[in-house]
């Protein structure tokens, strides 16, 4: 098995065992993450792409004039979701589906925004997984992500990078820079930085804004 395949499936046992406390645990702490993307999303858009929808915390945030389909490449945390959509009605929710970020089974121009709510740094190829966010947008369409995002600079820099190998085993990252997304963008010519925002906890996490060249922000 490739490196991919084996990050891959350990990401999966990962995911299994956080499914059945994954709510309990970050629907707190994440809900103005989740509530501010999805607002951007929703006025950047109607059909909408979500990228690591796990549980689905993100799901009853999107308003309901919004298209909105879900993958995760875990089939447990899937299961979840769809337990959500149904409970709470969520009509929106056109579909979810088990799919890896690096390998979209969507067509090109597929939707008007792509969202990864607190995920890019958990994904093996980011880079890889943002083109293909790119290949299934439309013309204008805009790409906007949460996370933890840090500068990487200062103590809170070393602090990130020293915790990393640790933090990786209940899956989150703690050593993903910004100016990585940045840079992805700028490589492609095609997308521009848009705006980045601090959300709670104190600016702690952050939500990216990338959108295609030659369209107003």
């Amino acid at each position: 098995m490739s490196e991919l395949g084996n990050r891959a499936k350990d990401q999966k046992k990962i995911y299994q065992r956080w499914a059945p406390v994954y709510d309990r645990v970050y629907r707190g702490i994440l809900r103005d993450g989740h509530r501010k993307l999805a607002g951007l999303a929703a006025a950047a858009g109607t059909d909408i792409l979500e990228i690591g929808t796990g549980t689905g915390l993100t799901l009853a945030h999107y308003p309901s004039r919004c298209r909105v389909t879900g993958i995760d490449i875990s089939e447990h945390m899937i299961a979840r979701a769809r337990e959500k959509v149904r409970r709470e009605n969520l009509r929106h929710v056109r579909a979810l589906e088990v799919m890896d970020a690096h390998v979209l089974r969507f067509a090109d121009k597929s939707f008007d925004v792509v969202c990864l709510p607190f995920v890019i740094t958990l994904i093996p190829e980011p880079e890889r997984a943002l083109d293909e966010c790119a290949r299934v947008l439309r013309p204008g369409g805009e790409i906007i992500l949460a996370s933890k995002l840090g500068d990487g600079a200062g103590l809170q820099g070393a602090i990130e990078a020293a915790v990393a190998p640790l933090v990786r085993h209940i899956g989150w990252s703690s050593a993903f820079r910004i100016h990585r997304i940045v840079a992805w963008a700028e490589r492609r010519g095609d997308f521009s930085t848009a705006e980045i925002l601090p959300v709670f906890p104190n600016g702690f996490f952050k939500i990216v804004r990338l959108k295609q060249r030659g369209f107003s922000a």
